[in-house]
């Protein structure tokens, strides 16, 4: 029986029924790899089986302390019955992706049973009509709880329901998994009462470790190694206010040597700057079409893994956050680009000298019946209607995906795309998640908030498509102009023309791509 820690203590109080706190993902297999060119639903069921032994996540149940007195426990399921956790659909005539993502979305909607192991596969057959996806091919919609993972322990997990090779063997490493006790309620008070005992130390150590990256915060900020911006305080929009029970989802797939050549349009940047300039960018063109664009800067929280090299196969989050401004109230894409990249910077500087490990032990102490009573007071008295609430217009988080092809019960995974939960104030947020050679970005919204996700996901092709056509405009000018040329106004007019001939193409292509490979790795 182990307790669990803080933060992931939060997403256990912050559960409620219009904000299930699990993370997931759509996965798209094609069983031609598989012996005899096919998966029945039987044959995942005993691959899971036999790897099960690889993962902790899978048969821990939580088991919460009497009035949130303390933080809840993981306890080994008694009572675990893997067909309750891997089920089975199939998508009406003509199966197509939009169906797809209706029937993942109101999948995803629904709570967890938290009575059990927190976690829920459902494979979905009938993908017939999914341009680019091979007829016979299934999906897998995944939702675990974030208790149990972060973007980080959950590619744990899939290392565990997957393989390097079509034809590997089940892992030799015995199954020795024994059932536990669950405890009962006395047991649990006198554990909270010697843990509220010892609490106050625990908060003394860890203030104690956090001082002297304080000390180095306020050190930096007076020397201006960094700056405190009044930009990091994002406006409220439509996205921040109290939620439904509703979900839609959809993502798009993009190939990484694009993402890269964007990279050069504000040399130093990285690809998580350019994932963050084309959110930005496509936000800004939904909520100026809805005229609701806010004239300061929207603002994104980056989650940062502090998980180390020992803790790579631990349950929990490791995570810390960065406040990322989007530049959404920059219309040219170059420029956002160059302002998010100069702005991450400086949000890197401030993490750096906090310590971002330091911030993830603090929220190890915070006090268990505080937090549980703090957010259902949100939640009930819909402070997020009133103007409070996080202080960041959405999430990004960027999850690497593996750079090599892995397989499901044989069957090769050919995308990938992310799913996040959402809270009252935060009605919209992204994955991006890599996989081979391609990049995904998906989101994840509250459907009475963004009622309209294809013409939002629209809104990211075509911020992408700004972006790859100025990159390819920069790549083509020195080729195309000598120093004596460049002065003269038609070669200028001709690398425009160029330019705008190539804006055209990298919208087709991404939706062709997009229509091909939809919801690929993030």
């Amino acid at each position: 029986m182990r307790q669990l820690q803080g933060m992931d203590a939060s997403f256990v109080a912050l559960e409620t029924r219009n904000s299930p706190m699990h993370i997931g993902s759509i996965l798209i297999y094609n069983p031609a790899t598989a012996p005899g060119g096919f998966v029945r639903f039987k044959d995942i069921l005993a691959f899971f089986e036999s790897r099960m032994q690889l993962s902790r996540t899978i048969r821990q149940r939580l088991v919460r302390v009497p009035f949130d007195l303390d933080y809840p426990y993981w306890v080994e399921d008694p009572d675990f019955d893997l067909e309750f956790h891997v089920r089975h659909v199939a998508l009406p005539k003509p199966g197509d992706w939009r169906q797809l993502c209706i029937q993942a979305a109101r999948i995803f909607a629904r709570p967890l049973d938290l009575d059990r192991p927190p976690w829920e596969f459902t494979v979905v057959e009938g993908l017939e009509n999914v341009p680019g996806v091979a007829k016979g091919s299934f999906a897998m919609v995944t939702k675990v709880h974030h208790a149990a993972i972060d973007g980080m322990s959950g590619i744990d997990l899939m290392e565990a329901m997957h393989t390097l090779k079509p034809d590997d063997p089940p892992p030799s490493k015995p199954d020795t998994w024994k059932p536990g006790k669950i405890p009962n309620a006395v047991e649990l008070l006198g554990k909270s009462y010697f843990n509220a005992v010892t609490n106050p130390f625990k908060q003394l150590e860890v203030a104690a470790r956090a001082a002297p990256g304080l000390a180095k915060a306020i050190k930096g900020l007076v020397a201006k190694e960094f700056n405190l911006s009044g930009e990091m305080l994002a406006p409220k929009t439509r996205f921040n206010r109290v939620i439904s029970p509703h979900r839609v989802v959809e993502g798009r797939s993009f190939k990484l040597a694009d993402i890269k050549a964007i990279r050069a349009l504000a040399p130093g940047s990285k690809v998580n700057d350019v994932f963050l300039a084309i959110i930005g960018g496509a936000m800004r063109k939904y909520l100026l079409a809805k005229d609701d664009l806010p004239a300061k800067t929207l603002t994104a929280m980056a989650p940062i893994s502090v998980r180390s090299g020992e803790e790579k196969g631990d349950m929990g989050n490791q995570v810390a956050a960065m406040i990322a401004p989007l530049g959404t109230h920059l219309a040219d894409p170059v420029e956002r680009l160059r302002y998010v990249h100069s702005q991450t910077t400086n949000s890197k500087a401030m993490s750096d000298a906090l310590g971002a490990r330091n911030m993830t032990e603090m929220s190890k102490v915070s006090p268990a019946l505080f937090m549980a009573l703090g957010a259902q007071l949100y939640t009930r008295l819909g402070l997020a209607n009133r103007g409070v609430g996080p202080p960041f217009s959405t999430v990004v988080t960027n999850v690497p995906g593996p750079p090599v092809p892995i397989y499901s019960s044989g069957a090769r995974l050919e995308s990938m795309m992310g799913l996040l939960c959402l809270t009252d104030g935060l009605g919209l947020g992204h994955v991006v998640q890599s996989y081979c050679d391609e990049a995904t970005i998906s989101f994840t919204a509250c459907r009475e908030l963004l009622p309209d996700p294809e013409v939002y996901i629209r809104c990211i092709e075509e911020s992408f498509a700004e972006l790859l056509a100025a990159a390819n405009a920069l790549e083509a000018q020195p080729a195309k102009a000598e120093p004596k040329a460049r002065a003269k106004p038609a070669p200028r007019k001709a690398a425009a023309k160029s330019a705008s001939a190539k804006a055209k193409r990298p919208r087709t292509t991404t939706r062709k791509r997009a229509a091909s490979k939809r919801g690929k790795p993030a």
